[in-house]
């Protein structure tokens, strides 16, 4: 497969999850409004899924684009003539526009998310530096093994006290380790800084570290979704929610907890998004929650847009599938026929061609009844090569056509598409 086929393949993946990330994240915020009441945790599941789904449904995408271009050569559909006029030609224009910046969305896309990669693997090299350099307090790591033991955990957490940091951090999956900041261990009540390490042992004890690093990769590579950073905010939310219940069971005093995540509060704090850390989510309403759990009420006025923006999306991602007859034929309207690029098929380059590196473009007449249908194709304009003109014709003579319409009614007309044979 070429360069260019694999730009393709990988820009059009990108662009079609534009519908795709909006259609989940729809999805998943209806299931969450209805589920606002359930366990965090089955809330957790929810939106974990849906971030596997963003990360899942492009990745089949890709492999299927991929396997539709393996053995072949670029080329591009683009329509000519009275073909290319007309009120209806913004959604079929925008596909040729699309593929002639392929190669910069790619690179662009490339670059930012190569950024992004670079970052994470910053905050992974600091976290090390931070486990195997930072000092270790005995007497409180003495107190966090024996919490790891009261809590059921039957590996070593290690404890490492950090200057700089506000707030204790996990890290790690094999060797977990509990960064804490130096302030809260000299500022801190012990009894309280007990309890945001007991919370910490929640994220051990699930292994969130792991699934951490998973939403990390799908941010880097799918950056430009605002569905995917939303998701990612709701994962961490409800994971905090699940390793606040954590340590209120085992410490059997939900009330310390609130009075630890009081004191955060008054702290400046960073988010380290490589790690779990005890000041993630919304800290009031945590405290509130462990204060006084009591029923959400169902908010139609928040719920009713993102129905709306759902709706919008499944009629989006439906709508490059309506045949031509569903286009509009409102009285007074003239137009020429227009190419419907979703029924087309690529062509397939010659193999003796492809050989001996012959390209050109081929321009190809067809004649379109009143049903949108191909009556008759000819050659226009060759390409300079029979057996491409002909590969050309052939394969876009299954297409069909939106109709072309004099004062509203189809009526039948000759519609020219260009087709570029390109090696790359």
């Amino acid at each position: 497969m070429s360069a260019q086929a694999l730009v393709a393949a990988i820009g059009w993946t990108l662009v079609h999850f534009v519908w795709q990330g909006a259609l989940l994240g729809c999805a998943v915020a209806v299931l969450l409004t209805l589920l606002r009441n359930a366990r965090p945790e089955t809330r957790y599941a929810v939106a974990c899924l849906g971030m596997l789904l963003c990360l899942a449904w492009p990745a089949i995408d890709l492999a299927l684009l991929l396997h539709a271009g393996a053995g072949a050569e670029g080329g591009r559909l683009l329509p000519a003539g009275a073909a290319a006029q007309g009120p209806m030609t913004a959604a079929g224009g925008l596909l040729p526009w699309l593929q002639d910046r392929m190669g910069w969305i790619v690179a662009l896309w490339a670059a930012c998310a190569g950024a992004l990669g670079l970052r994470m693997g910053a905050g992974l090299l600091w976290i090390g530096r931070a486990a195997r350099l930072q000092a270790c307090d005995p007497a409180w790591q003495v107190r966090l093994s024996r919490l790891a033991e009261r809590c059921g955990l039957g590996r070593e957490v290690r404890l490492r006290v950090v200057d700089g940091l506000a707030s204790p951090v996990t890290a790690g999956w094999w060797r977990p380790v509990v960064l804490v900041p130096a302030s809260l261990v000299a500022g801190m009540p012990p009894q309280l800084l007990e309890a945001l390490l007991a919370h910490e042992l929640g994220h051990v004890r699930r292994h969130d570290y792991l699934v951490n690093l998973l939403q990390n990769v799908i941010e880097t590579l799918l950056f430009y979704h605002p569905a995917v950073w939303w998701l990612s905010r709701r994962i961490r939310a409800e994971r905090e929610q699940i390793a606040d219940d954590f340590a209120a069971r085992h410490l059997g005093e939900p009330r310390r907890l609130a009075l630890a995540l009081s004191e955060l509060e008054k702290l400046q704090f960073s988010s380290h998004h490589l790690a779990q850390a005890a000041n993630g989510g919304d800290l009031m309403a945590r405290i509130r929650r462990l204060l006084r759990p009591d029923v959400q009420a169902l908010d139609w006025k928040a719920a009713i847009p993102v129905l709306g923006l759902a709706v919008v999306c499944a009629a989006s991602a439906h709508a490059p599938a309506v045949h031509s007859d569903a286009a509009p034929t409102a009285r007074g309207d003239t137009r020429g026929a227009i190419l419907n690029f979703n029924t087309c098929r690529k062509p397939h380059y010659p193999k003796a061609d492809l050989a001996a590196g012959h390209q050109g473009t081929v321009t190809i007449a067809f004649m379109v009844d009143e049903q949108g249908r191909i009556a008759d194709s000819s050659i226009a304009k060759s390409s300079g090569y029979a057996t491409m003109d002909e590969a050309a014709r052939s394969v876009l003579a299954q297409c069909s056509f939106h109709p072309a319409l004099e004062d509203g009614r189809p009526v039948q007309q000759v519609a020219h598409v260009q087709y570029v044979w390109t090696l790359q």
